[in-house]
């Protein structure tokens, strides 16, 4: 049985509102596996990288400045954003290349070393794209994906995305495809890339054929040649959640937090799961305006507080999500006080939805008076993400009340 983790979702326009992109992923890991969300400053870095497993050359352009929700154990992500206005999400895959190349049990790059690599160095989606593949076939990709369970280990499909165009990568070994999405896609466990290819590892299908995969009739098929299974039942009540939403072409923010909360299709799942939810991210990318990122850095998005993230010119996130390295089961503040208050139920949780709620409308606000007027300042942002965080702390230690917060504008935006 394949662990029932992860799906990741992308809405473009004309399905959305105010011409966004809205881009979507809930990250489920082992149970008891700590996510991080931390920002990594862009800059020049020494000529060798050290990834998860292994050490590669270092780009010689200086990278970006990335924000990334990370199990913390490793040094790769399973989501994240840059500050060119790229978002990636990574999904395991099974698929039935399994030797030499394809021998997913070596130590090589993990999917999660990819996405933080595609993100630091790439400058639109299809740069990103570009990226991750030529990193793919010069290193391969292969090891454990789990701290504590060397027997997790697969092949890593991608949804790709920016402010104009989004891409589904799909890879078996070093071999891969790629598609252009059009209008809306959701991506789970399984290859879901038929025969509309728009780029593609050199001489895929002869590679393919020589494998015994394809018998060269017919049009070519990268599903039907390398899948060896998928959770299609996740994958199929996704996209239905998508369709759905999407009917008034009006998508935006919170019908992605809605469906990353669906715990009945179980793309959402409680701590209690084998294979819980350990974070989640939204994002709307908008070009020549604020692009926005929230991630909840707690686990299980339907009693989550999402909290948005801006890059400014001097972007700060909060100290209490990302993991302090001598703590043994590497929980950080906000992970522990999450855990301990939410448990008392609904009066948490409802405190969490008015915060969130007024946070949304007051940014949409802020979006809007920017794209009027053009000159306001976003150093207001700076500590947006910081500031929520601590608000939420208050929360949960009554330090802040919603009775004493009723009327009163988020002190995260003045």
């Amino acid at each position: 049985m394949f662990p029932k983790s992860c799906d990741t979702f992308i809405v473009l326009p004309p399905f959305t509102k105010n011409g966004s992109v809205i881009f979507g992923k809930n990250s489920d890991r082992p149970q008891n596996e700590v996510q991080e969300v931390v920002l990594i400053q862009g800059g020049t870095r020494a000529s060798k990288l050290k990834c998860t497993y292994i050490t590669i050359e270092e780009s010689p352009n200086p990278i970006n400045t990335v924000i990334l929700s990370k199990p913390a154990w490793m040094w790769g992500a399973e989501m994240g954003a840059n500050n060119k206005n790229v978002v990636i999400g990574n999904e395991a895959v099974w698929t039935n290349n399994n030797e030499g190349d394809g021998d997913a049990r070596q130590h090589r790059l993990l999917g999660m070393d990819l996405v933080r690599l595609g993100l630091e160095r790439g400058n639109s989606a299809e740069n990103a794209l570009n990226i991750i593949t030529t990193l793919l076939e010069k290193y391969g990709q292969g090891g454990p994906c789990s701290e504590r369970d060397d027997s997790l280990f697969y092949h890593n499909s991608f949804l790709i995305a920016d402010t104009k165009e989004a891409w589904v990568l799909e890879t078996s070994g070093k071999l891969w495809a790629a598609e252009r999405v059009d209008g809306f896609r959701n991506i789970s466990n399984g290859l879901t890339i038929g025969a509309k290819i728009d780029k593609h590892s050199d001489n895929l299908q002869g590679k393919a054929k020589a494998m015994g995969l394809w018998d060269g009739q017919g049009d070519f098929n990268f599903t039907s040649c390398f899948s060896s299974g998928a959770d299609e039942e996740r994958q199929v009540a996704g996209e239905k959640l998508l369709r759905q939403k999407t009917e008034n072409s009006s998508f935006f923010v919170h019908d992605m937090f809605d469906i990353l909360r669906d715990r009945e299709s179980r793309i959402c799942r409680s701590c209690e799961d084998t294979f819980p939810t350990q974070g989640s991210q939204v994002s709307s990318l908008l070009e020549n305006n604020i692009s926005v990122h929230w991630f909840t850095a707690t686990p299980d998005a339907s009693i989550s507080h999402f909290k948005p993230f801006v890059f400014t010119t001097n972007p700060q996130i909060s100290p209490l999500t990302e993991s302090p390295k001598n703590e043994p089961k590497l929980e950080h503040g906000l992970y522990k006080s999450h855990a301990k208050h939410i448990s008392e139920g609904g009066m948490f949780i409802q405190g969490l939805r008015e915060l969130e709620l007024g946070l949304l409308g007051e940014i949409e606000e802020f979006i809007e008076r920017y794209k009027q007027h053009g000159q306001i300042s976003l150093s207001g942002l700076n500590e947006l993400m910081k500031c929520c965080v601590d608000t939420e702390i208050g929360l949960y230690t009554n330090s802040i009340t919603l009775s004493s917060r009723k009327g009163v504008r988020n002190p995260c935006l003045q």
